[in-house]
């Protein structure tokens, strides 16, 4: 475990306007033993169908040797999640390096905040089959994609997202506004209320996506 990086935007924002202390913390799996699920983190499935998360040595890792793998298949449209419960924010921001290895209904990978259980969370995913960052919120269950500041409808934004190889993902939080970032650029905002209180973050895939996850990120303020 080291310590993750506020953005200038972000720690202004939160020391300006939040009480309560702020921290950051990146979570890497070196201290994990192969093929088991990393401590501290719970195996959760929106959906149907088993998830298998498991820490696996890979050489392509950005913070090698290990990194986090979803490998099951299962269901389209259920949707694996590892969830970090111990980590609970109100405001403030997550970010995973994550490379898609294979799948073919979907070849995702995603961040999850403000997580009530495995039917009501925020989650922003990127694709690499279909090359766009979309987020959703999950409430009761079934997933919707949310308008993008200063635009009507549409379906997230097109982008790059390679597969076999290491992106970054990031969304910042507060209040109802949360800002995507796919390597280090901002590409998006949504502003949503639906889910106010504080949550725990985690990481998401879908369906049969094979995906590799390092250096998972998070900081803020719980209240």
């Amino acid at each position: 475990m080291r310590t993750a990086c506020l953005s200038a935007f972000l720690a202004l924002v939160l020391a300006a306007g939040l009480a309560g202390p702020v921290s950051a913390a990146t979570a890497n799996f070196d201290n994990a033993t192969v093929d088991t699920m990393p401590p501290g983190w719970l195996a959760k499935i929106t959906g149907s169908g088993e998830p298998k998360w498991s820490v696996e040595k890979d050489d392509s890792a950005p913070s090698r040797p290990f990194v986090l793998k979803q490998s099951a298949w299962t269901p389209k449209p259920s949707f694996p999640l590892c969830v970090k419960p111990d980590a609970t924010l109100k405001d403030g921001f997550v970010e995973v390096k994550f490379k898609p290895l294979s799948g073919t209904n979907d070849q995702a990978a995603g961040l999850v905040w403000r997580y009530r259980d495995a039917d009501n969370y925020y989650v922003v995913r990127a694709n690499a089959m279909e090359d766009n960052v979309v987020l959703y919120k999950v409430e009761q269950g079934n997933r919707k994609a949310l308008d993008i500041v200063g635009r009507d409808g549409g379906y997230g934004v097109k982008a790059k997202v390679p597969a076999q190889q290491w992106s970054t993902l990031r969304v910042e939080f507060v209040g109802p506004r949360f800002r995507v970032f796919l390597n280090a650029k901002e590409i998006f905002a949504v502003e949503d209320a639906t889910f106010s209180n504080a949550g725990a973050v985690g990481l998401w895939t879908k369906a049969d996506s094979v995906t590799l996850f390092d250096d998972f990120g998070y900081g803020g303020q719980s209240k």
